[in-house]
This record gives structure tokens, sequence and C-alpha cells, in this order.
């Protein structure tokens, strides 16, 4: 199944790189995806190519004009695409939220905004408003490139399954700690059992600092979590340690 992205963009040329490298590069090579760019500014009818105005009600900053924004939406958007529109007003994404993007057969459309913010009305066009964080880009267009990389990653056939099963957040967790050659660096060795060639304990060492690691950092993630008997024990444990 090819996922197609289409991003509105007044900035072209800044997926340049973004597509010529690494993972996305070799996706697009093998046609698991296709990436189209669309100017908004194409879309505008009026002099120079104008796209955003002054705010009624007076206000700092331009605002996204809706005729062009809209004409660009209606003129690329396909039967059952979801049309994505970028706004740190959004919902957070998460990485559920990416693979859901990634496993259905809907293709996407990113809206990338710019200036002070989009004519409200353009939300009665889109399908989904979503944000990268909390805080403020000058525009949507590396959120854009964010969505589409964490998305593309989970398509079939990209990356090799057991790798983005083992990432960050994929089991509602933080990954384990990973360790390469040299097995000394500035007195400190990789961990023994990692040597160990038991594929059990080592799993069950993973399975330990991915929940100690959680705990440490992101505490938040547990709430509601489902663990085993073992995990629980184990929790327990390292709660205890940190007192």
């Amino acid at each position: 199944m090819q996922k197609n992205f289409i991003i509105l963009t007044l900035f072209p040329n800044m997926f340049n790189d973004f597509m010529g490298i690494s993972i996305i590069k070799r996706a697009l090579e093998k046609k698991i995806i296709t990436i189209k760019i669309v100017d908004i500014r194409n879309y505008s009818e009026l002099k120079h190519r104008q796209v955003d105005d002054y705010q009624y009600g007076g206000g700092e900053g331009m605002v996204l004009m809706a005729p062009p924004v809209v004409k660009a939406i209606q003129a690329n958007k396909t039967a059952g695409m979801t049309v994505i529109l970028l706004t740190p007003q959004g919902q957070a994404l998460k990485q559920s939220l990416s693979q859901s993007l990634a496993s259905n057969n809907n293709d996407l459309m990113l809206i990338c905004g710019h200036y002070e913010g989009f004519d409200e009305r353009i939300r009665d066009y889109v399908d989904l408003e979503l944000s990268i964080g909390d805080y403020v880009l000058t525009g949507g267009e590396l959120a854009s490139m964010v969505i589409i990389d964490s998305v593309t990653r989970l398509c079939a056939d990209v990356i090799n399954e057991n790798s983005h099963q083992n990432d960050s957040f994929s089991n509602q967790l933080l990954d384990y700690p990973v360790y390469t050659k040299p097995f000394s660096f500035e007195g400190k060795k990789v961990p023994d059992v990692l040597l160990s060639g038991h594929h059990q304990k080592i799993a069950d060492w993973r399975k330990y600092q991915t929940l100690k690691r959680t705990y440490l950092r992101r505490p938040d993630l547990l709430e509601n979590l489902t663990l085993t008997k073992q995990e629980e024990n184990w929790l327990t444990e390292i709660k205890n340690n940190d007192k």
C-alpha cells in the first residue's frame, strides 16, 4: 500500500534536502510513499500572489487568507484523503497516532501555516488539527517533516519491523539503553548481561531498564499502564531504590 503525502506550503524549497536523504529518500525510491509539494501562492488571485493580510480587529502579525488555502485544498485533495492542519492548538502527535496514520488507507494532506495564524474559516475544510509539541515554530514546514518521518518509518517495508517495535513510545514506554563497540570507554563498560548470550536474561534486563528509564524520566507514561506481575515487582524495586 503506497502512502501519499501532499504538503501545502509557502516555502517549497525547504523540503528539497528532506526528501533527498536517509529513510525518506529510500521510501520515495521504493515508491512506498510519494510526496507532492504544493505552493499555496499559486492559488492566489491577488497582485503579487498575496496570501496574507492584516487581521480584522487589529493585532500584531499577518494572517493567512482563506481563499488561496481553500483553493489549494480543493484542487489537490483526493477521495478519502485526510486533511491535516498543523497548529499548536491541535491534538498532540503521539506514537499511537502515527501508527494509525501509517496503517490506514488514507493519504495525508498537511497544511503548513505561517505568519500569525490561519483565517479561522480554513478550519471548516480540514479533518484533523495536529501539534508536535507545546511550543511555537515560525511555520508548519518542520512540523510536517516530523509527521511524514514518523508515519513513513512505520509503513511496511521501510525499516525492519522489529526495529520500530522497540522504539520509545511504541509500547508506551521509553526505550532501553543500547551499546556498541568499544566494550570499554573511559572506564565505562558494556553491561555483562549483554555479552552473556543468554537471550532471556537479556530480554529481562532490557525490560527492567525500560521500566527504570520511564519511571525516572517520564513517570506519567506509567499511569494506567497494564503490567505483568514480574513487571510490577521490578517497578516496586526501582521505586524503592530511588528513595
